[in-house]
């Protein structure tokens, strides 16, 4: 049985980012850990990649051979990574005895909540090769700050964990810099836990690009809280607690904490619905110390312009 995580979300989201750095956080904890680039367009990638789609096919190729743009060449791309999924198995097949893994999927959200070839192959993936997915599905956290844009991340979460049928996490990325967008309306916690949404459709109200369509919103905004579904987790992915927390989450979600565990029935319920704490004994390398001083620029030495 073999854990990891599918990585999505809009571009500029930070999904490389967060790959390359949960990938450095994983591997400080004790985990082998392969990333395998599924973007045909990322051909500058910060991390080592076990297994490149730009092996199989090139974006650029396509959108010069087919006269595609990038939308469409990307779908060419996962159709045709669809079509050969053979090739991605038996890439796979060689980590799949010891290694955690990282899919870094493209950013085209169409991919993921309307077209089913991006979910086609991770469910023939999962089926063929025993995979235990959670699907991180990364938002800029500088939606927030924009009422229309915020609703327009929650019907895209929503839509996304629908289609897809995987344990899901949504995050708000780059939490950090979240105060250099504006001030927010309400507290952090009214985001991440959708709350009321009505208190937004005042918000939005006052703008006049967006008041015309009040009527639209309110049914929108009803959507989303009667499926009660989206809530949001935060990440500093250069904060070795943040980092830390989502690990736990993804571990609950995907059945990680599950993996080698000897228990009754009763014992696996208790872990499910307990608090999601660290085991030392599960994590054996993991101290905050080691992370800080391995994984962790400290502040002085912070480009604060990257």
């Amino acid at each position: 049985m073999v854990f990891g995580q599918v990585v999505i979300g809009p571009p500029g989201s930070g999904k490389t980012t967060y790959c390359n750095g949960m990938s450095q956080f994983l591997k400080l904890i004790g985990r082998k850990v392969a990333v395998i680039n599924l973007d045909p367009a990322n051909d500058s990638l910060p991390y080592d990649c076990a297994v490149n789609i730009e092996d199989l096919v090139k974006l650029s190729d396509v959108m010069a051979e087919h006269s595609l743009g990038p939308n469409g060449g990307l779908m060419y791309c996962m159709d045709y990574l669809e079509k050969n999924i053979d090739w991605l198995q038996a890439k796979l097949e060689p980590l799949l005895k010891d290694h955690y893994i990282l899919f870094d999927f493209p950013g085209q959200v169409e991919l993921f909540f309307l077209h089913s070839n991006a979910k086609n192959v991770i469910m023939k993936l999962i089926k063929k090769l025993n995979l235990r997915l959670t699907a991180v599905h990364l938002v800029d956290a500088h939606l927030c700050s924009d009422p229309g844009k915020y609703t327009s991340a929650l019907l895209l979460s929503l839509s996304t964990m629908l289609h897809l049928e995987l344990p899901h996490i949504n995050v708000l990325s780059k939490i950090d810099l979240i105060e250099s967008y504006g001030r927010l309306d309400y507290n952090l916690d009214f985001y991440t836990d959708v709350q009321d949404l009505s208190y937004l459709q005042y918000h939005l109200d006052q703008d006049p690009r967006s008041a015309k369509y009040r009527k639209l919103t309110k049914e929108l905004c009803e959507v989303i809280e009667d499926f009660s579904l989206v809530n949001f987790t935060t990440l500093d992915i250069q904060d070795k607690e943040s980092v830390g927390n989502l690990v736990k989450l993804i571990d609950k979600s995907n059945g990680y904490i599950f993996a080698g565990i000897d228990a009754s029935p009763v014992e696996f319920s208790k872990i499910a619905v307990g608090p999601v704490d660290w085991d030392y004994f599960r994590y054996p390398f993991f101290t905050f110390a080691a992370v800080q001083e391995k994984y962790m620029k400290d502040d002085d030495d912070i480009d604060h312009d990257d």
